[in-house]
């Protein structure tokens, strides 16, 4: 058997490089916080007196199956999944959108507005990293391995 029909060995943690994890931790903190956000909203919707009830109940399970997509992508970083870092990166780009908005505000939710940007811009420079992108199996086009 040649070097090329053998597999593989799989990844440990311990050949994962640190910025990859941070990354995978990053997405899945913003992972986790949509789905908090989404289970407040929902609950709100649902216990309190919303001036929509149906609005409420929309964002809510909005923002729960949002979550995913950052959860997914920390699930594969950490596994070392090359697909991993387009669903990590497009979260980190529409975060920072919505930081921008936070930001604007005229209440409490300018320090969300500059925790979301820190961690966007942070995992931004994780995801695009030499280091990340060798460990992710990356290659520029026309690049062969």
């Amino acid at each position: 058997m040649s070097s090329e029909q053998t597999p593989a060995a799989p990844e440990t943690a311990a050949s994962r490089p640190r910025r990859v994890t941070y990354a995978a931790a990053l997405c899945a903190l913003e992972g986790l916080a949509l789905v908090a956000g989404g289970v407040w909203m929902l609950v709100l919707g649902l216990t309190g007196d919303p001036d929509d009830r149906q609005q409420a109940v929309t964002g809510g399970v909005t923002l729960m199956v949002l979550a995913l997509l950052p959860l997914l992508a920390a699930r594969g970083l950490m596994g070392l999944r090359g697909w991993s870092r387009g669903p990590a990166v497009i979260t980190q780009v529409m975060a920072v959108p919505v930081a921008y908005n936070l930001l604007q505000a005229d209440s409490m939710a300018i320090p969300a507005g500059i925790a979301l940007m820190a961690v966007a811009v942070a995992a931004l420079v994780l995801l695009v990293n030499r280091e990340t992108t060798r460990a992710l199996g990356i290659r520029g086009p026309g690049r062969t391995p």
